[in-house]
């Protein structure tokens, strides 16, 4: 692969592997984040910029990681932002997850600037970010997708364009309402199950083997067990997905029951002070509901 000059902006919990993996490539990275660049990632030669303008005026394709759609418009249009260091030709690569609606707007703004732009958010967590395994949604034109995806095909592992700008953000919502309605489905069980009197490991090691089982049965069952609730994904970061789904939701007249259903449980969550724990923690929702605590016998 040709040697490129990238950018990155957000380095966070999934931004900083991301990076990593761009620049263990061999690409020149330039990069800039809210905190200070991590350490780690400047020892192999990522170069620190002072702005996201500093960055967008060195590197040619420029991939932003930030928590929520007040904060992808702050790093593209705010001061010292990533339009202020366009110039025609570049490719900008949001890949936060945020409102499709706004991301449609905000591809028309880069677009009138004369560069492309992607909205690809990803799916994975931590552990997909940092295994290079993450699934990548993709909205926006072919060939800028075409020449982006070597570079997303070193951060993931299933890449799919979806169709035009916003489509990537609205495939995204749809995975995180099928995500949360499997963890409040796997919470409901063991809550019950634990509560009747039965081990909870071994009934989901019973499920496991059958119509039931699912990867968070597998990962998050597993958490929930064993009351390992440090984030791959904040219960924070999903009531605002959940919340833009059920905004995407009343502007389309499309009415998503179970979705609010399970916002309201991590509402819950984060009244009880969990907003920062992982997603697998909206089981101590309905164990507060059931006054019963999901353990092993």
């Amino acid at each position: 692969m040709t040697t490129l000059n990238l950018g990155f902006i957000g380095l966070g919990i999934m931004g900083t592997p991301m990076a990593a993996h761009l620049r263990a490539a061999g690409h020149t990275l330039y990069v800039h984040s809210r905190s200070a660049a991590p350490q780690t990632l400047i020892d192999t030669g990522a170069i620190a910029c002072a702005s996201s303008t500093e960055v967008a005026q060195k590197a040619d394709i420029i991939f932003t990681m930030v928590p929520d759609t007040p904060d992808v418009e702050k790093v593209l249009f705010g001061k010292d932002g990533i339009s202020g260091g366009l110039s025609k030709g570049k490719v900008v690569v949001d890949m936060s997850s945020i409102d499709p609606m706004a991301t449609k707007e905000f591809a028309k703004q880069i677009n009138a600037l004369g560069c492309d732009y992607l909205d690809a958010p990803v799916s994975g967590g931590e552990v997909g970010a940092k295994a290079a395994t993450l699934t990548i949604m993709v909205g926006g034109p072919q060939a800028a997708f075409d020449r982006v995806k070597p570079l997303f095909e070193l951060m993931g592992k299933n890449i799919t364009l979806i169709g035009g700008n916003g489509d990537g953000q609205t495939c995204k919502v749809a995975n995180q309402i099928i995500v949360a309605l499997n963890i409040a489905a796997v919470s409901e069980a063991l809550v019950f199950a634990s509560k009747a009197g039965a081990d909870p490991a071994k009934v989901r090691q019973a499920l496991m083997g059958g119509f039931a089982s699912s990867r968070i049965l597998e990962v998050h069952g597993e958490r929930m067990i064993k009351r390992t609730f440090n984030p791959g994904f904040r219960i924070a970061l999903h009531q605002k997905d959940l919340n833009l789904a059920l905004q995407s939701a009343r502007t389309l007249g499309v009415a998503l029951p179970q979705t609010a259903g399970a916002a309201q449980l991590m509402n819950a969550c984060a009244a009880l002070g969990h907003g920062q724990a992982d997603h697998s923690a909206l089981v101590q929702a309905l164990e507060a509901l059931a006054n019963h605590k999901v353990a092993s016998a």
